[in-house]
């Protein structure tokens, strides 16, 4: 893909291109999952929770959905999903695609994003600075039972509890930096 970086994990300068509290919690980030860049073969939304780590020796990023987001679907049936990470001057964006559901909104054109399809199964967004492009290894649903501290109940008013997916990052897409 002209006009990124691609990169195999083990190459990329992740630990220099992310920081792993502020690249989600702060940030924020938009989790995508389709086969192509017709409105109707992806979909996106904004995430500000999920980490970075190494799972079973595996470069991984772990993200959560509910089940009632209209992505939810996408990542489901997709292998591979992408992380995309862009500059602040795109914000707004990023609160487009956290507020308006892709069932009912083109989300690129109401965010002016550009969908690009990185590889085949890995939609990215050519305003992006950053996009993991990662495999599903695993997911789990959270079983409030679970919950030690109970005060985590009440991110769950609607008890639709997230789905944690688990996935190895197998390539990055970067635009080049000028410096």
């Amino acid at each position: 893909m002209s006009g990124f970086i691609r990169e195999d994990a083990d190459d990329a300068p992740l630990d220099m291109l992310l920081k792993p509290f502020s690249s989600i919690g702060h940030d924020w980030m938009l989790v995508t999952a389709g086969n192509g860049t017709g409105r109707a073969d992806w979909n996106t939304m904004t995430a500000s929770w999920g980490s970075f780590g190494v799972m079973w020796n595996r470069r991984t990023v772990t993200c959560a959905i509910r089940p009632t987001r209209h992505t939810y679907s996408f990542v489901e049936r997709e292998p591979l999903i992408t992380f995309s990470f862009f500059d602040d001057t795109r914000r707004k964006a990023l609160q487009v695609c956290g507020s308006v559901s892709g069932a009912e909104v083109d989300k690129a054109a109401a965010a002016g994003l550009t969908p690009v399809l990185l590889e085949p199964g890995a939609l990215g967004f050519a305003e992006a600075r950053l996009t993991l492009a990662c495999r599903k290894l695993y997911w789990q649903d959270l079983d409030p039972a679970n919950f030690l501290d109970q005060a985590i109940e009440k991110n769950y008013p609607e008890r639709d509890y997230h789905r944690m997916y688990v996935c190895e990052i197998l390539r990055s897409y970067r635009t080049p930096r000028e410096d």
